[in-house]
């Protein structure tokens, strides 16, 4: 069969079964069939390669005629079964069609996601390795080992979340509140299989804690914390980590300064702040990021590590803090709405 006979068969088909179509859903699978994208005009459509260069012209009139001679009939009959406004009304739309991509609105990571690479990333550079260990913990690695003692308020119920009940359970289950569970599995693990000291880890990862939810607290947020086990480290390492960090990331303007504070686990311990510009064109001034200092001789002893051989510093901070600084978020919510606008903009 040629083009020409296929061609005069579909209009000859299509317009008789046509004339015997009554109702809507009729008309639309008839448009389906021979006009839609993938429809017998368009089926014959890969033939005309076929055709004598000299018949090309007049089969390509045809190919028009009949085109357009099924697409009037289809809308001739809208009209007539008063379909015009309705779903058949024209284009309709064809399920069979593929759909389009927008490929602007294509997916990318999210800020926490990205944030957190862009810091790991940095610390490699530093000589830092990722450490990982469970959200799941226990009183041991949460609180005893870190040289939090039982009456500290830092266990009370009310500012965790606890899974066994502590009253009941001597070393009670919990969602971690802080990643220095990792810096304490990661120092076992040195000590149990012979790898280490000297030990070089970051540990980036999601911390629970029951805070109200607000502009700045979440009960769910990620931290990033870091450890230095070796001979000789000193209180001027830390600080030339965290200078070095800043201007990697926030550019050769920033500076840190440390003041004096106190936490269970590190002596001397201090709170560290970062002189940044937040925004491009504006004034760098201090923000307060997190804590740190020289990890206590007793969390070393917890995890069989000589304090008398080994010294060492620890630091974390919040990712989310960082986020909002660096990209100008002025509410930690906007992080975990899934807001198609914000996370487009971000």
């Amino acid at each position: 069969m040629t083009m020409l006979d296929a061609l005069n068969e579909i209009e000859t088909s299509a317009l008789s079964a046509l004339e015997q179509v009554t109702d809507a859903d009729a008309l639309e699978a008839w448009r389906i069939e021979y006009i839609g994208t993938k429809g017998r005009i368009r089926s014959v459509m890969p033939l005309m390669k076929d055709v004598p260069g000299d018949q090309k012209a007049a089969v390509g009139k045809r190919l028009n005629e009949v085109k357009n001679a099924l697409e009037n009939g289809f809308k001739a009959k809208q009209g007539s079964l008063g379909t015009g406004t309705g779903r058949a009304s024209g284009p309709a739309f064809d399920l069979t069609e593929p759909g389009l991509i927008d490929t602007r609105s294509i997916g990318k990571e999210h800020i926490i996601t990205r944030v957190r690479g862009e810091l790991v990333e940095i610390f490699a550079r530093l000589g830092f390795v990722v450490a990982q260990g469970p959200e799941l913990e226990d009183d041991e690695h949460n609180f005893a080992k870190l040289n939090i003692p039982d009456a500290h308020p830092a266990r009370d119920p009310i500012d965790n979340f606890y899974v066994d009940n502590p009253n009941e359970v001597s070393t009670p289950r919990m969602l971690r509140s802080q990643t220095s569970t990792v810096q304490i599995r990661t120092m076992e693990d040195a000590v149990a299989k012979g790898w280490g000291p000297p030990i070089k880890i970051v540990s980036p990862g999601r911390v629970y804690r029951p805070d109200t939810v607000d502009a700045t607290h979440s009960f769910m947020f990620h931290q990033i914390e870091g450890l230095y086990i070796d001979k000789g480290v000193s209180m001027s390492d830390l600080m030339s980590t965290l200078l070095q960090f800043a201007r990697a990331y926030f550019g050769e303007d920033a500076d840190v300064r440390l003041r004096p504070s106190f936490f269970p686990f590190t002596e001397p311990s201090a709170e560290f702040d970062m002189m940044i510009a937040l925004k491009p064109g504006t004034d760098p001034s201090w923000i307060e990021l997190g804590g740190c200092g020289m990890v206590d001789p007793n969390v070393l002893a917890a995890c069989g590590i000589d304090p008398e051989v080994y010294t060492g510093f620890a630091f974390g901070f919040g990712i989310e803090r960082i986020a909002m600084g660096k990209y100008g978020i002025p509410d930690i919510r906007m992080l975990f709405e899934n807001d198609i606008r914000f996370l487009q903009r971000v």
